[in-house]
């Protein structure tokens, strides 16, 4: 389905671990409007778009959330590596140490675990497809509030960068929405689920 190269997408280097800062930036693992939601709602979704164009449009996207996953992942891993116990309890990390140690767990920053709740598969392909624009503007207002938190230039970039993804995304669902639109009968525009009726 794609070829997998391995070097991410957009290049995450950063120098100073801040476990403080990883703590916000884990929401965009697993927290419900994360890269792990949005490429499982996207891929899942696909299926039950009428049309290719649809279908290519949630492929592609899916995927790239794959990739954003893991940038997010990495950039976790290189904030976490060599805490010490005392930035451990200065970042407030105890209760997620004690579990995960400085392993890369799916959690939003309030603490709870990714579950698949937080993504909507409908299979009405104009109700998925205003999911997912409004998937994608809440991930990029978490992408706003993370770059308010930050003052690293080597995490200020990767997030900048995954931010303007966030709209590009939000762009090819509202495109690919019109198609959907514009294929149904106006009589029956928002009457009908044109991947069942």
């Amino acid at each position: 389905m794609w070829t997998y190269e391995k070097r991410l997408e957009y290049p995450v280097n950063i120098k100073n671990p801040n476990p403080a800062m990883a703590k916000f930036i884990i929401s965009q693992v697993g927290g419900p409007d994360g890269e792990l939601a949005a490429s499982q709602r996207y891929i899942s979704q696909r299926y039950s778009m009428p049309y290719d164009e649809a279908k290519a449009t949630l492929t592609d996207i899916g995927t790239e959330e794959l990739a954003h996953l893991e940038m997010v992942s990495a950039m976790i891993h290189q904030l976490t590596r060599d805490m010490t116990v005392e930035q451990i309890k200065e970042a407030g990390l105890e209760a997620y140490f004690v579990d995960h140690t400085a392993g890369v767990y799916p959690q939003a920053a309030a603490g709870f675990p990714f579950e698949a709740l937080s993504f909507a598969v409908k299979g009405d392909p104009i109700t998925d497809l205003f999911e997912d624009m409004a998937a994608e503007q809440k991930a990029k207002t978490t992408y706003d509030n993370i770059l308010r938190m930050a003052d690293d230039p080597d995490i200020i970039e990767p997030i900048k960068y995954l931010r303007e993804r966030e709209l590009v995304h939000f762009q090819r669902f509202g495109e690919t929405l019109r198609t959907v639109q514009d294929n149904l009968d106006s009589k029956n525009f928002y009457a009908i689920n044109p991947a069942f009726d």
